[in-house]
């Protein structure tokens, strides 16, 4: 199936940002700072939902196909895109890129960071292709029972974007149980905070792929985050992920 032969609506990038746009993004910033993660619900509606996870049988789509367990990652399975990406893909990485970038660089102030993010996301893309990171790293990723993602974290090179969004595509009760998706913060010197975060079809989580800072009583430190899918009891669960830096 070609994305561009199904009934998925082509919208352009500047649709997509008015898609993202009505979000309340203040909302967004401060809970990304409190807790390292929020939802955008309703990113996608379900039939859009329901198009790009069939894409998953086609590997015209795809640059590589990798199998969890054979790699310690859990049990499961995903592929990455290829360039070009799906337009509703691509669309909603140029405009998501464009509102998490500010966060971004307010963290990286606050965490005594030297590294800025540019405002648009193809600057960001040339940065990442100059260093060698050249493939793209959007993917579909697809569970069924038994399956799960360990705790990890997506880098991919030494030039990385500090959040990324993950869209769930399939219906939680309806398509599968279990499949919670679980994010986990570790603080110096206490123990691993962990917190599960119920999506419903269509919902986006933004995260923060690897530090996040913490105002202590001694001024900001920054924490480490891990996230990951617990396992899913029956059906099949099907996931995009939206990371924002190309990979060497």
């Amino acid at each position: 199936m070609n994305l561009q032969e199904t009934n998925l609506p082509q919208r352009s990038i500047e649709s997509e940002a008015g898609r993202v746009s009505r979000y309340d993004w203040r909302r967004i910033y401060s809970e990304l700072a409190d807790y390292g993660g929020t939802v955008l619900e309703k990113l996608l509606t379900p039939k859009e939902c329901d198009l790009i996870a069939a894409l998953y049988s086609n590997e015209e789509h795809f640059r590589s196909h990798i199998m969890m367990a054979r790699h310690g990652f859990g049990k499961g399975e995903y592929r990455y895109f290829k360039y070009p990406l799906p337009k509703l893909v691509e669309g909603l990485r140029t405009a998501l890129y464009s509102r998490l970038a500010p966060i971004a660089n307010q963290w990286n102030e606050r965490m005594g960071e030297e590294r800025r993010y540019p405002t648009e996301h193809a600057d960001f893309l040339k940065r990442c292709h100059d260093q060698g990171q050249l493939r793209p790293t959007p993917l579909l990723l697809q569970y069924v029972p038994g399956d799960y993602n360990c705790l990890h974290q997506d880098l991919y090179g030494e030039l990385a974007f500090p959040i990324q969004v993950a869209v769930l595509l399939s219906e939680p009760g309806t398509d599968f149980t279990g499949g919670e998706f679980v994010l986990a913060e570790q603080r110096p010197r206490m123990q691993t905070r962990a917190e599960v975060v119920p999506l419903a079809q269509g919902d986006a989580i933004a995260f923060a792929v690897h530090h996040r800072p913490v105002q202590g009583t001694r001024g900001t430190y920054r924490v480490n985050l891990r996230h990951g899918v617990s396992r899913v009891r029956s059906g099949r669960r099907y996931t995009v992920g939206i990371i924002f830096h190309d990979a060497t």
